[in-house]
């Protein structure tokens, strides 16, 4: 399991912007890359969004996900943290997470576009 946390000022970019380069960059990042789902929420002036990535890790050999949470409060900056998961082939401990930090890798790729 890899885990990010940024944040990323309003200055630099619009929520719905860091939304829209993560989803793209990352489905066009790999030909096995899928969104599996999706949930936006809102309340008041707090916006919240989810998105499960996955895809297949050749070095690995299996599928592995990827979790992204964005939330903003008004004007405020947006909170970023990814979360994968997925890339072992242990059944007690993980031995490869190749797959899984390349994954994270493009993400961080993505985000450092806005500064983060």
């Amino acid at each position: 399991m890899a885990i990010i946390t940024c944040q990323i000022s309003s200055s630099a970019a619009s929520f719905d912007t860091i939304l829209h380069r993560i989803e793209t960059g990352i489905l066009e990042g790999s030909i096995s890359a899928s969104m599996e789902g999706s949930q936006d929420f809102a309340s008041g002036s707090a916006r919240c969004s989810v998105r499960v990535f996955e895809r297949y890790s050749y070095i690995g050999g299996n599928r592995l996900s990827m979790s992204v949470t964005l939330f903003q409060e008004g004007n405020g900056p947006t909170h970023i943290c990814a979360v994968t998961s997925g890339g072992s082939q242990a059944v007690f401990f993980k031995i490869n997470r190749f797959g899984e930090d390349a994954f994270m890798e493009k993400l961080e790729e993505l985000l450092a576009e806005f500064g983060a």
